[in-house]
């Protein structure tokens, strides 16, 4: 908890009167109570409380004091801005994006950034989460995500209920020069491809199969490594190309693994097809971490009704996440995130340096549970 820097997190706390008229619970011991669910992977709220009971004897000492009723922090989760913990997750990528500089996870050498932008969604009881608009008998809430590939670490996530459509989370984004936006073809709106363009940035995306266009120029195919064609279009549709009326490039890619034909469409007519299917195939890495922070989070199951205890229950989830992340960089950890989790689940009041408890902790112990479990940060 120490690389949580308590000015940042006052500060944070003081702009959104986290702790006005609060005499003893404050955001930072919310945040705690929370913390210690996540880590421990609690079921709820009375698990969480339950849990830091039967270890009211350590209390003072993690900075919480004494423990408080399910009541106060169900009713702090229910009232407190979850904006809070939104600026404070944000604050949390900021450091992790430093100090994870430099590294390339992709085997493309590009010196610029790599985002993937997708969604998922969490599916609520719409009796219960009434707010969360689905479908007539389901509710749901999307997690609109922009992950940098290099790192893993999300750059941006934005909230909506489930029945919005992805494409409306790219009026969102801001758009860096130069970086690279991966996505789906569920993401095809020429009017937002425009906008990335004419900031200067780069798309990679999948072609419809309904497209409607006429080509311009053709290029080299490399037939021997996939390239089935390469070419320069124009939209025909009148007012498609009203929204984009700039030439796009096309690439046929036949991927021999997967046996399956792709059409991307990008804005870059400077790197090589091939390297355009290798970065389109570093998308999979999002998926990759929803799978991972649900099934290593708490998500999916929540501990408050409203809208705002979810979102507070998600940011701070989040916050986690990159909590271990930035761990795992400052203290050179050798172990994979999962494995890092899962050590911290059964020694999180172990009095000892967290350098010292992982290097006693062999990697053998959890490669059975290691061994079909996602990894990341490896």
């Amino acid at each position: 908890m120490s690389l949580v820097s308590s000015t940042s997190f006052q500060t944070i706390v003081t702009r959104y009167k986290g702790d006005y008229k609060v005499k003893e619970f404050s955001c930072w011991k919310q945040f705690l109570c929370m913390t210690f669910g996540q880590l421990t992977h609690r079921e709820s709220l009375s698990d969480t409380i339950l849990c830091l009971k039967a270890n009211a004897d350590k209390m003072y000492h993690l900075g919480i004091g004494d423990v408080v009723a399910k009541s106060t922090l169900s009713t702090a989760n229910e009232n407190r801005s979850y904006l809070i913990y939104y600026d404070l997750a944000m604050l949390l990528i900021k450091q992790a994006k430093q100090l994870y500089l430099g590294d390339n996870g992709l085997d493309v050498e590009l010196e610029n950034n790599v985002f993937a932008i997708d969604s998922t969604t969490i599916n609520l009881c719409l009796s219960t989460f009434y707010w969360a608009t689905h479908r007539s008998t389901q509710g749901g809430i999307k997690l609109h995500t922009q992950l940098d590939l290099k790192t893993a670490i999300p750059e941006f996530i934005h909230f909506s209920s489930a029945s919005v459509n992805d494409m409306n989370a790219l009026d969102f984004i801001s758009y860096e020069a130069n970086s690279f936006y991966i996505m789906d073809r569920g993401y095809v709106d020429y009017k937002r491809l425009y906008r990335i363009h004419g900031c200067q940035a780069f798309y990679i995306i999948r072609a419809k199969d309904n497209m409607n266009c006429r080509r311009v120029k053709s290029y080299p195919s490399d037939k021997s490594n996939g390239v089935l064609c390469d070419q320069s279009v124009l939209l025909n549709n009148f007012y498609v190309a009203k929204d984009y009326p700039e030439k796009i490039r096309r690439i046929k890619f036949y991927d021999n693994e997967s046996r399956i034909l792709f059409v991307f469409l990008t804005n870059n007519f400077h790197l090589k097809a091939t390297e355009i299917a290798q970065l389109y195939k570093h998308r999979w890495k999002i998926e990759l971490f929803f799978k991972w922070i649900k099934q290593h989070l708490k998500i999916k199951s929540f501990w408050g009704q409203s809208e705002n205890a979810v979102k507070t229950q998600v940011w701070i989830a989040v916050s986690v996440y990159v909590l271990v992340a930035i761990a795992k960089k400052k203290f050179m950890l050798q172990q994979s995130l999962y494995e890092i989790l899962q050590i911290l689940s059964i020694s999180i009041f172990e009095r000892m340096p967290i350098n010292q408890l992982f290097q006693q902790t062999q990697q053998q112990y959890f490669k059975d549970l290691n061994h079909n479990q996602l990894n990341m940060f490896d």
